[in-house]
């Protein structure tokens, strides 16, 4: 049996192979981070469009609520229903009326929202609010 010597051609040959496993191993780790990445954006951008919603609507019944001089039970629960309809948990005593009189109305709720990552439990915590005053 003889010995073998290797090539300068087999050793780059060699050379290459490892180098294309390392891109691949790259590639496919790039690829999780980017999975990850769109997964966590899947659970978390909704519940932000839902407190961006909310916090429409709080400004639009502020504004409203001057004007019409509603009672602080009907300011509750129509901000109540928006956030029902919007799936956000927040109870109806989560609903601050801090003012509401002929000259100013301040809406304000404060809520978390538990996002189950699967590997993290991610809680953001929410607190919109809305600030009108009357014009005359």
């Amino acid at each position: 049996m003889g010995t073998r010597e290797i090539s300068p051609a087999n050793s780059s040959r060699n050379q290459r192979r490892r180098e294309r496993g390392g891109a691949r191993l790259k590639a496919i780790i790039w690829t999780l981070i980017l999975c990850a990445a769109a997964y966590a954006g899947y659970k978390v951008v909704p519940v932000y469009i839902d407190n961006y919603t909310l916090q429409d609507k709080l400004t639009a019944e502020a504004r409203f609520a001057v004007v019409n001089h509603r009672s602080d039970d009907d300011l509750r629960e129509i901000i109540y229903k928006e956030i029902q309809s919007r799936e956000i948990p927040a109870r109806k005593e989560d609903i601050k009326i801090l003012e509401n009189t002929s000259r100013r109305v301040r809406i304000s709720v404060d809520y978390t929202v538990p996002v189950d990552l699967k590997v993290y439990q991610l809680t953001l915590h929410f607190n919109p609010s809305a600030d009108n005053r009357a014009l005359y």
